[in-house]
Formats: structure tokens, sequence, C-alpha cells
């Protein structure tokens, strides 16, 4: 039975690892999730990990995501609509790795701003903006899923 805790761990490490990656999966509580599996088996953790990992989890899962997107699309200038299309261009993206990951993000924030009313060179400007608050919150949460992937499988 702990053979099958450890693998349905294992599982959610890795939907998680992948779902940091997704916007439309929520990978950390993922992680989170496989973490807690293996405390309850062995409790390799302290409660002073467990805690700064799920405040990691709410802080950079949910208020980074989509905070620091808008942020970075505001400062550049752009609209709401920059953010969804990022969103959009990175999900279909995703039907042309690898290099979908990078250009359907940034096409999308473009498009979104154009039709948003902006002019092309602003437009441009603020789906770069976008762009980068998207890949900056997306890497934060992939090196947040791989640390927690880390210790899961360290301390197996």
């Amino acid at each position: 039975m702990e053979l099958f805790w450890i693998i349905l761990g294992s599982i959610f490490i890795l939907v998680g690892l992948i779902g940091a990656f997704l916007p439309v999966a929520p990978g950390l509580p993922f992680s989170y999730i496989g973490l807690l599996i293996l405390q309850i088996l062995h409790s390799p953790f302290s409660l002073t990990f467990m805690i700064v990992w799920l405040l990691i989890v709410i802080i950079f899962g949910f208020v980074l995501d989509n905070a620091l997107p808008a942020w970075a699309t505001k400062k550049s200038g752009g609209t709401p609509y920059g953010i969804t299309g990022s969103i959009l261009g990175l999900i279909a993206g995703l039907f042309f790795p690898p290099i979908g990951f990078v250009v359907g993000p940034l096409l999308g924030a473009f498009i979104g701003e154009l039709i948003a009313g902006q002019k092309s060179d602003r437009a441009l400007r603020s789906a770069l903006g976008a762009f980068a608050g998207f890949m900056v919150a997306t890497g934060l949460k992939v090196i947040a899923a791989g640390v927690m992937g880390f210790y899961y499988f360290t301390n197996l």
C-alpha cells in the first residue's frame, strides 16, 4: 500500500511540474499535495517547512500568477486584452512546441492589444510587457514546482 502512495505522490509532483507551465492547470497545488503525501507517509519535513511551502504555493500560484502579468502589462501601457491574448496564445502555442511556448504568448498579447484598439507600435510594447510578466510568473512557478519535486524525490 505504501508503494501506491509513493507512486501517487510522484504523479502529483510530475503533474505539478507540468501544470506550472500551463495556465489552465494549477501546478503548484498538485506539487504541494505530493509533498503532503510524503509527509503523511514518512514525516521527513518540519511543520515550518510545510507552512513555508504552503505560503509559497499561495503567493506564487495565485497572487503572482495574476498580479505580475497585470502589473507588467500596466507598466508597459497595456490592457487586459493583452493579458488574455497572452494566455490564449500560450494555449495555442502548446500545439507547436517548443517555439509555440515563446511565440504564442507574445503573438497572442500583440493581437489582444490590437483588438483593444492600440496602434501597432504601442501594441507591441504592451505585448512585450504582458509577455515578460507572464514569463516571469511562469518561471517562478516552474522553479517552485521543481524545488518541491527535488525535496520530494531526495526525501523519498
